[in-house]
């Protein structure tokens, strides 16, 4: 509760804690997180908030995104005492936002510091999938630049399907963490891994209780190896438990990464959406 005094009487304003689904194109943008350039999704979210609130708001996110790497549904909360409708949220901050950021959707949860139970973004947050996905052809498309990454060879399926297999379970995940990795542990828990082709897309759909540094890129791009034939999928296994950075692929290009869904506990009835992987990269792309 925070208390205003004047010399005749006082006023009492309950904080909120706000919670949005924002979605975006990261191509334009240097990751989530703010910088002094300004040009991140953060800094035009808050740069945003600052216009249609009259004040400056800071935002906590559940996930950091880097250069490049697109958001179906991010998930951000901040603190506010100002009395505002969910759909006015969602149309006020739009109005000020970019073409590539959008808020989907915006609810009110009550703020107590206080509370054993209160809801936070990052710490909330049960686990975590992320979408890649790959064109696989020998002639890159410039319909998709920046939306998907790049194969020009052969990719098998099957291979990669196998090597997935033995990342699910809980691992020390220090063979595909980024050397600028600030993560406490490199111990995570792959819940699944899911590959399947849609034509010349394929989609690569991993889902876990939370991610390192580069982590899906790099899981993505020693995949690959085993797509093209260049190890078996066995010699994923060996990466994994020697634990070695250097035994793994190169991280693989931002291009194709999208976190698509941060899943909490049904207590906070976020209003969530349903949003499909890519429905609208499959169009015009023939099917096999």
């Amino acid at each position: 509760m925070s208390v205003i005094e004047t010399d005749s009487f006082s006023l009492d304003f309950e904080l909120k804690r706000i919670v949005l689904g924002v979605q975006y194109d990261g191509t334009p943008w240097q990751g989530w997180q703010t910088q002094l350039s300004g040009n991140t999704v953060q800094d035009r979210l808050q740069a945003a908030l600052k216009k249609f609130a009259q004040a400056e708001i800071n935002t906590t996110c559940a996930g950091r995104t880097d250069t490049g790497v697109h958001a179906l549904e991010q998930v951000v909360h901040f603190d506010t005492t100002l009395e505002r409708e969910s759909f006015s949220w969602v149309r006020g901050l739009n109005a000020y936002l970019p073409p590539s950021i959008a808020v989907r959707w915006a609810t009110e949860l009550n703020h107590d510091p206080a509370a054993d139970a209160e809801f936070h973004a990052r710490f909330s947050a049960r686990s975590r999938t992320y979408h890649y996905a790959l064109y696989n052809h020998p002639v890159r498309s410039p319909l998709l630049m920046g939306k998907a990454g790049w194969v020009y060879r052969p990719l098998a399926l099957e291979p990669m399907q196998a090597a997935a297999a033995h990342l699910i379970g809980q691992h020390d995940f220090s063979a595909f963490r980024s050397a600028d990795c600030q993560a406490k542990s490199p111990v995570k828990k792959m819940h699944a891994i899911h590959i399947e082709r849609r034509g010349d897309l394929i989609v690569f759909t991993i889902h876990a209780s939370a991610f390192l540094h580069h982590m899906v890129r790099n899981i993505v791009g020693s995949l690959i190896y085993a797509g093209i034939g260049r190890h078996p999928p066995e010699w994923i296994r060996a990466v994994l438990t020697g634990r070695d950075r250097n035994l793994a692929a190169p991280t693989f290009m931002p291009d194709g990464l999208y976190l698509a869904k941060i899943d909490y506990d049904p207590k906070w009835d976020l209003p969530q959406e349903n949003v499909d992987a890519f429905p609208w990269l499959t169009t015009g792309f023939r099917s096999k």
